[in-house]
């Protein structure tokens, strides 16, 4: 039987012999072993062809076919997304809204600006921080950045480290310790503080049984009336960072510069209504030395301290942060406008103004 000729007789055309020969030079593995007179015939004009020469056939080695099956799966849900947001582009952010938000870097530095705007999302009993930037923050301590110590004044580098974790220690205790955001007195914050400093001992014997504007417990601690507020959940976010230098008589002082959010509800059983108390403290710390400061050991003196802070009253002090609910909010909006996530200006309300209280504009 010639080349050319099918079984039945009839004649193969060219067109069918150049597919097949083509299929042949890729590794095809029905490929004949002897190509007919008819085979080599197309095969030479085959060579003549620019870009068919067979020469490359020779040295070609195949490779082994890779899998693509993962692939092909995500391509296939993210086809199912774009879907979903093309026919119901309005239910798009809450099927997300739930999910936690990548958490942000460690603060090291001032930032350069706000962070951007956030959804409109109310907070919810579930969800405390949904629709605000503290979502994506760390939680208690880890949100408060360290840095790197190293030798300062009469400090060596390891006593420096030390007075760094006890600064951040009173940070905790004074602002993140669930007994005292429930009203009680910060015991331990207390114990860290210079008992020789007449100015600071005076506030704190005064501060818990008549609060006023000049001795506020608020000034240096936050607490909450737990007849009247309670916490949502068990996490406050947090954002800000410690700094250290030289102070006066070679003391170690440290400036720490942090935002506390604060998510609660009414003490009222069954209220759903979320309000996020936002504080921001800048304390400066100073580490004495005690050959030439009178101080107890482990113990700091408090050279300034200043606050920002949003929807935690602005009525008469009581000594607890007060968030207004309901119709209360409206009444409550006075004082300076601030943006209390924004950290990238100094603190600018608190003691340095005499105005403690501000206007959120998000909160």
């Amino acid at each position: 039987m010639g080349a050319g000729t099918e079984p039945d007789g009839s004649s193969r055309p060219d067109e069918e012999w150049e597919r097949f020969l083509r299929e042949s030079v890729a590794g095809a593995a029905d490929a004949p072993k002897e190509p007919s007179a008819r085979a080599r015939d197309v095969a030479k004009r085959l060579r003549a062809e620019p870009g068919h020469g067979l020469e490359g056939w020779r040295s070609y080695t195949p490779t082994r076919p890779k899998r693509r099956t993962g692939w092909y799966v995500v391509g296939l849900l993210a086809s199912l997304v774009l879907l979903v947001v093309a026919l119901a582009p309005e239910r798009t952010v809450d099927l997300f809204a739930g999910a936690d938000s990548p958490p942000l870097a460690a603060e090291t530095a001032r930032p350069a600006q706000a962070p951007p705007a956030d959804a409109a999302q109310r907070p919810t009993l579930d969800e405390p921080f949904r629709g605000s930037p503290a979502a994506s923050w760390a939680s208690g301590a880890a949100g408060i950045t360290v840095p790197k110590a190293r030798a300062v004044g009469w400090m060596g580098a390891a006593e420096v480290e030390r007075a760094l974790a006890r600064s951040r220690d009173f940070l905790v205790a004074s602002g993140l310790d669930g007994r005292v955001l429930r009203g009680e007195r910060p015991k331990k914050a207390i114990a860290l503080i210079n008992p020789h400093q007449k100015d600071v001992q005076d506030l704190l014997q005064t501060a818990f049984r008549t609060p006023s504007e000049k001795n506020d417990p608020l000034l240096l601690f936050s607490r909450f009336q737990p007849s009247r507020t309670q916490l949502v959940g068990d996490l406050v976010k947090t954002r800000g960072r410690l700094t250290y230098r030289e102070g006066e008589r070679g003391a170690l002082e440290v400036t720490a510069d942090v935002t506390f959010v604060y998510p609660v509800t009414r003490a009222e059983a069954g209220d759903e209504e979320v309000v996020r108390t936002i504080v921001r403290r800048e304390l400066v710390l100073s580490w004495d030395d005690p050959d030439k400061v009178i101080t107890a050991p482990d113990t700091f003196s408090i050279v300034s301290y200043k606050y920002d802070m949003t929807n935690g009253g602005c009525g008469a002090p009581t000594g607890y942060f007060t968030p207004p609910f309901g119709t209360d909010r409206r009444a409550d909006e006075a004082g300076t406008e601030i943006d209390p996530y924004d950290r990238s200006a100094p603190v600018g309300l608190g003691e340095s103004s005499g105005d403690e209280c501000g206007k959120a504009t998000r909160s």
